[in-house]
């Protein structure tokens, strides 16, 4: 085999690309490439074919390391006149855009490995520079991302995630049809949500049919604003918890109310007892649920309330699931604890959106596994500092964008 042909397999260069020398230089391999001869010129920015205009001295690309060697492909690229762009430099196929100072092997390999590890491990891995992981990171979604993603959505969910301390929150919108984030950006108000929709458009706005989303009433304002057909269904999670939370606070409450003997031992020890699912309960903690049946009966009575709150929610007949919810407001109304009061006058104001559940049997558990996703790369790259390399990240690794990566073929 010539040597040529070997470094030609080694690199991983196409036939499109002549390899005409190579040498050492002081950063290593230097290996002289050019696209081959009968090639139509082409501008750099829009892929057109464009008439030549000059050439521009050499420059390099960094590729792919063979070990600890650092190899560069160099080239003097042309610049041609495009009837769209103007003057701009050639396009290459090594790599992928005019500005850009890596091949398109490097690049892919850089945000795969990127998905699964932290930047600097991908920086000292590739022996590029941290921030050039990040630069990378944001071209290859700008380029691999699928324009036609907002395209055919019916059923979506909406979330907020946390970034960084201090109220710094970014709005994702799932779709549920196909698992993945179809647009995400900073803040978590009303008007957030608005600019999705006008991105959107009116005609695709119609289209959707269900929109899954918690309890925070700025999304909910632009839904109604911008999507008044779509049904919009509460997460059961989020329903549930606002019981759970109000068994808590009448737990706290009692335990500070409570005499020292025997109903201040009924008390203790008793909060994941009261939390648990009936089928998780350990013998001693269903023996702690019989013993405040006898001693403390709102405790119990509050507790009942949570319960019956998750079975009827669990029912699978939607009429059977109303006329149970308005009777479950009308003992919450009448319970005399008022954590349990507020709790029914909020799933009051929001019933239409809760029933709606026991129809599309569709939560928000996609926008949540998404949200663990994004913490652990969050977490993994000790926290962002602006919206925007999150984002790049988010539709890296959610947004179902194929990376090409050169990895080793197994034998």
């Amino acid at each position: 085999m010539r040597i040529r042909s070997l470094l030609r397999r080694v690199l991983g260069v196409s036939r499109s690309v002549v390899l005409s020398g190579a040498r050492w230089g002081d950063q290593g391999l230097e290996v002289s490439v050019q696209p081959r001869r009968g090639r139509r010129l082409r501008c750099g920015h829009c892929g057109r074919p464009a008439a030549g205009y000059d050439r521009r001295p050499q420059r390099r690309w960094r590729h792919l390391p063979l070990g600890p060697c650092a190899v560069w492909l160099c080239y003097a690229p042309r610049r041609v006149e495009c009837k769209r762009c103007g003057i701009t430099t050639e396009q290459v196929p090594w790599a992928q855009g005019p500005r850009s100072r890596f091949t398109t092997a490097l690049e892919e390999t850089a945000a795969y490995w990127a998905t699964f590890s932290d930047k600097s491990a991908t920086q000292r891995l590739l022996g590029i520079s941290w921030r050039a992981v990040d630069e990378i990171v944001v071209r290859v979604v700008e380029r691999k991302r699928d324009r036609s993603i907002l395209d055919g959505v019916r059923r979506i969910g909406i979330d907020e995630f946390s970034y960084r301390k201090r109220h710094h929150y970014l709005t994702l919108v799932v779709d549920h049809d196909r698992a993945r984030v179809i647009w995400a950006a900073p803040g978590r108000s009303s008007e957030t949500l608005a600019q999705f929709f006008r991105e959107l458009g009116a005609q695709r706005t119609a289209q959707l049919e269900v929109i899954t989303t918690d309890l925070a009433g700025g999304y909910l304002k632009a839904i109604r604003e911008h999507a008044p057909q779509a049904r919009i269904v509460f997460d059961r999670f989020h329903v549930q918890r606002l019981a759970s939370d109000a068994l808590d606070q009448v737990r706290r409450q009692l335990m500070r109310e409570a005499e020292e003997g025997d109903p201040r031992r009924a008390l203790k020890r008793t909060r994941w007892a009261l939390l648990k699912n009936p089928w998780n309960l350990t013998r001693r903690e269903r023996g702690k649920l019989s013993e405040l049946q006898r001693l403390n009966a709102p405790l119990y009575r509050a507790y009942l309330l949570k319960e019956s709150l998750a079975d009827l929610l669990s029912s699978l007949r939607p009429r059977h699931a109303t006329n149970r919810l308005q009777a479950w407001l009308d003992w919450a109304s009448r319970s005399r604890l008022r954590p349990f009061i507020r709790v029914a006058r909020t799933i009051r104001e929001h019933r239409d959106g809760i029933l709606a559940y026991v129809n599309e049997r569709l939560t928000n558990g996609l926008s949540e596994g998404i949200n663990n996703r994004i913490r652990m790369i969050a977490r993994r790259a000790f926290g962002f500092h602006s919206p925007g390399p999150l984002i790049a990240m988010i539709f890296l690794a959610n947004g179902g964008i194929s990376l090409e990566p050169v990895l080793p073929r197994p034998t």
